[in-house]
């Protein structure tokens, strides 16, 4: 059975959730919890006529955006172990570039 080469993506998953985590970070910045309000919107009834209805409440809102907020640090404290253990098979290879397949866990 082969084996994966899993050093050869770490550098970009690890771009990519970095990547997500601005975002995320950036999001919740935008959206601090005391300035959330409902958002309303108009539907239009069979006969024409609109109403209004809540797209999102306030209590929604503030149930995502926390979420959001688990994932960002869930996702952040493994960013923080993937790059450990990436310096950690700097550290083992003692000044060489390069690192055999053995020495970077692809075999």
């Amino acid at each position: 059975m082969a084996t994966t080469k899993k050093t050869v993506y770490v550098e970009a998953e690890l771009e990519w959730a970095e990547q997500q985590l601005a975002q995320w970070k950036d999001y919740v910045d935008a959206h601090p919890l005391a300035n959330l309000q409902d958002r309303v919107g108009q539907k239009t009834t069979a006969k024409g006529g609109l109403i209004p209805y809540v797209i999102s409440s306030i209590e929604q809102q503030g149930t995502f955006l926390q979420k959001t907020m688990e994932n960002y640090l869930k996702l952040l404290s493994e960013v923080n172990r993937m790059r450990a253990m990436e310096e950690e098979k700097k550290i083992k290879a003692r000044g060489v570039d390069s690192l055999s397949p053995l020495e970077d866990g692809s075999i």
